[in-house]
C-alpha cells in the first residue's frame, strides 16, 4: 500500500505528514513546533539529523539533512571544490558546509505555491533522497578531508546511481 493511501483526502499540515512518516518508519523525532520537526535517520555510514520546516509565507517545505564535520582549516578549499563537483551531480537539493556550526548540510526546498499539498509519498521520497545523497558522498568527503585525496580523486569513490534493472 502506498504511503498516501494511509491518509484521508483531508488537508493535512505538511509537518503532520512528516510526523506520521517518522512514526511509520520508527525514526526518533521531536516536534519542535507547529511548523517544524527534527528527526534522526540512521544510514549505513552514520545517523543523519533531518529537520523539516514549513514556511506559510512562501509556501515552502524546507528540509535540512546534516552531519557533523570538523575538517582541518587547510582542507576547506578542497572541500568547497568537492562540494561544487558533488552539486553538479545532484539533480535535486544541494550540499553546503556550515563552518561555524561544523556541519555538512544537504538541503532542499519543496515549493508548494498556490495552495498545493505535498503527498506523504513526496515527503518520504524527499527524506530518503537526502539520506541516499549523504550516503553516496560521505566516503568522498572523508577521503578528501582525512585521506589526502584531491576533490576529483575523492569523488571517484562516490557510489554511482544505478539506472535500469538487471
Amino acid at each position: 500500500m502506498a504511503l498516501s493511501e494511509q491518509f484521508l483526502e483531508e488537508d493535512l499540515h505538511p509537518i503532520d505528514i512528516v510526523e506520521h512518516l517518522a512514526e511509520h518508519h520508527d525514526w526518533d523525532f521531536d516536534r519542535i513546533g507547529d511548523d517544524q520537526i527534527a528527526m534522526a535517520v540512521e544510514g549505513q555510514w552514520r545517523t543523519y539529523s533531518i529537520t523539516l520546516a514549513w514556511s506559510a509565507y512562501d509556501e515552502t517545505l524546507r528540509m535540512v539533512c546534516t552531519f557533523e564535520m570538523d575538517p582541518p582549516e587547510d582542507k576547506l578549499t578542497g572541500l568547497y571544490e568537492l562540494l561544487n563537483l558533488m552539486n553538479d551531480q545532484c539533480w535535486a537539493g544541494a550540499f553546503t558546509y556550515w563552518g561555524e556550526q561544523k556541519l555538512m548540510v544537504y538541503r532542499y526546498g519543496l515549493v508548494l505555491a498556490g495552495g498545493q499539498m505535498a503527498s506523504p509519498d513526496q515527503i518520504d521520497t524527499l527524506i530518503n533522497a537526502a539520506v541516499l545523497s549523504a550516503e553516496r558522498y560521505y566516503p568522498a568527503i572523508q577521503l578528501l578531508v582525512w585521506g589526502d585525496r584531491t576533490p576529483k580523486q575523492a569523488l571517484e569513490v562516490a557510489i554511482a546511481e544505478a539506472y535500469g534493472r538487471a
